[in-house]
């Protein structure tokens, strides 16, 4: 059973408590909300629950890629959705990639402009060290 709100996720007072990245999302919607993280643990930790109770509580449009299966054309349509919608309805996206060390530096390079000029949230999710994973 998955927590439906914040307020019911037990085990996360560290990521979600006051000063925190998470919470800060929680606490921020629209165009000047640019914060963006990387989610660091294993697998059942509940790292998916979270980016999507952040884009719950937080007012925005949650879309989700597996790094898995997704390539550059997918996140690239993501981004423009996510950017129609920004532009047209004032409303953010959480965009929430999950196994993000699988994507390659091109894919990850892809996500740049989309987070540089705050048309996504990333909320990035990874069972690997991300200093050794992800392109810094």
């Amino acid at each position: 059973m998955r927590p439906a709100s914040v307020d019911e996720v037990i085990g996360q007072d560290l990521a979600l408590g006051e000063g925190s990245p998470l919470r800060n999302l929680l606490q921020s919607s629209g165009e000047g909300s640019t914060i963006s993280v990387i989610l660091w643990g294993p697998p059942g930790t509940g790292k998916t629950t979270l980016a999507s109770l952040v884009s719950q509580a937080s007012g925005r449009t949650f879309a989700e890629l597996s790094a898995v299966t997704a390539g550059v054309r997918d996140v690239r349509g993501i981004i423009d959705s996510a950017r129609d919608q920004l532009a047209m309805h004032g409303r953010g996206t959480v965009l929430f990639i999950d196994e993000v060390h699988r994507f390659s530096k091109s894919q990850q390079d892809a996500l740049l402009p989309a987070v540089e000029n705050g048309w996504v949230t990333l909320i990035a999710a990874t069972t690997e060290n991300p200093s050794f994973s992800v392109i810094s």
